[in-house]
């Protein structure tokens, strides 16, 4: 998804039911073949990634996504769901969808001025009585914030605040099943998004902007410091000798209270650092516990390496780093830990080989050549493939698919 998306002037596109900025990514492209495919809407995805949107319009994903393939080549076969990279089909719609990205930046502040100013440089092309419906994760007041450089550039719109919720690899079945925050200052506003997600779902929850901005923000935070606490857990056995994950079992069997509790591992990804960051800032930074899990979960690769040091002579050791995407059967690199710690054992192995079976990427290898090659194995992803490794080489897992024991 990129910020820098609206361009040219003119179109001779066809009017559409709803049209998705940064529609390509992979936030707006399940959305859109969602909306299409329940046979009702006719989507335009618009971005800037002229790839990407060839490749939908084959009727192709341009990544990975359950689910996504046969509805989508459908929706652009029937002709519900097209690409575009022209800027002016946001006017051939009454209802628009901002997706894009939300990055913080390079002191790790949240950039906050990503939507305002992808609606900003399609501001040509908007038009009065459209209902604007961001998607994108906020920073707390970026809605407000948005919704007075509209009234400052002088159009009449609806502005919605509708975040997204779904897990990458999981969205064509999350979208139609997840209940849709709807939030919106006025009560025509919220009552048009909340028929346009009706398309989608039955269970809406109506709140205020800022309440939703904070909701998506605490949501993907929880998440950050269950694994943060998880992951010092795992180092406190690990350091006492234990393996975790028979203590993490013995406290989960037909135990409610702690049936939330998940296994240690690297907890990456483009969202949970990032939202992390941004609820540190709206708190001037005085977010303890925040701050705390992220020292502990990008920490985490570097405690994996100080332990395989004492273990192993490094300096001699060809180690395979086996899986470079952020999470589990998945092809997405962004803010992967797997990356973090290649980068910590090339400078302490005679060797790193990785692999990934999801990857393209002419720096890795195949994974027979990598258990081949390698002295000691180290599972950095825990893809489905890795799950029944044959091999008398050490297998570090700090995941536990292997069944090898997560003690290092």
């Amino acid at each position: 998804m990129n910020q820098q998306l609206c361009g040219g002037a003119g179109s001779s596109a066809p009017a559409a039911d709803v049209v998705i900025i940064g529609g390509c990514g992979r936030v707006g492209l399940p959305l859109g073949i969602a909306l299409a495919a329940r046979g009702m809407l006719s989507v335009t995805l618009y971005d800037i990634d002229t790839a990407a949107v060839d490749t939908v319009n084959r009727g192709e994903l341009p990544f990975q996504e359950a689910g996504a393939a046969e509805p989508l080549r459908r929706s652009v076969s029937d002709g519900l769901l097209r690409a575009t990279t022209d800027g002016a089909s946001v006017a051939t719609t009454e209802n628009l969808i901002v997706v894009v990205g939300t990055p913080v930046d390079e002191h790790l502040n949240p950039d906050l001025g990503a939507v305002p100013r992808a609606l900003e440089r399609c501001a040509e092309h908007l038009r009065d009585g459209q209902l604007v419906m961001l998607r994108s994760t906020v920073h707390p007041g970026v809605t407000a914030l948005t919704e007075r450089l509209l009234k400052r550039l002088g159009k009449t719109v609806d502005v919605a605040f509708c975040p997204e919720r779904i897990a990458e690899g999981a969205a064509m079945t999350e979208l139609f099943e997840l209940p849709q925050l709807v939030a919106a200052r006025s009560q025509q506003a919220g009552d048009r998004a909340e028929k346009f997600f009706r398309t989608l779902t039955d269970k809406i929850v109506r709140t205020e902007p800022e309440e939703a901005e904070l909701a998506k923000l605490f949501a993907n935070t929880w998440r950050y410091v269950k694994f943060a606490t998880v992951n010092q857990f795992w180092m406190m056995a690990n350091d006492f000798g234990l393996d975790f994950e028979r203590i993490r079992q013995a406290i989960t069997y037909e135990y409610p209270r702690a049936a939330d509790m998940p296994g240690a591992g690297f907890a990456a990804g483009p969202c949970l650092l990032k939202d992390t960051l941004q609820l540190a800032a709206f708190t001037g930074n005085n977010f303890v516990l925040g701050h705390a899990a992220m020292l502990i979960n990008e920490g985490l690769p570097l405690y994996l390496v100080s332990r395989l040091e004492r273990r192993f002579p490094l300096a001699d050791t060809r180690v395979g780093v086996l899986g470079m995407g952020f999470k589990a059967g998945s092809d997405d690199v962004r803010e992967s830990l797997s990356f973090k710690l290649r980068r910590i054992l090339t400078a302490k192995a005679r060797e790193t080989l990785c692999t990934d079976p999801y990857i393209s990427d002419p720096r890795f290898l195949e994974l027979g050549d990598v258990m081949r090659r390698a002295d000691l194995l180290v599972v950095a992803t825990p893809h489905p493939e890795y799950r029944d490794l044959v091999t008398d080489k050490p297998v570090v897992d700090l995941w536990g698919i292997t069944g090898r024991g997560v003690r290092v």
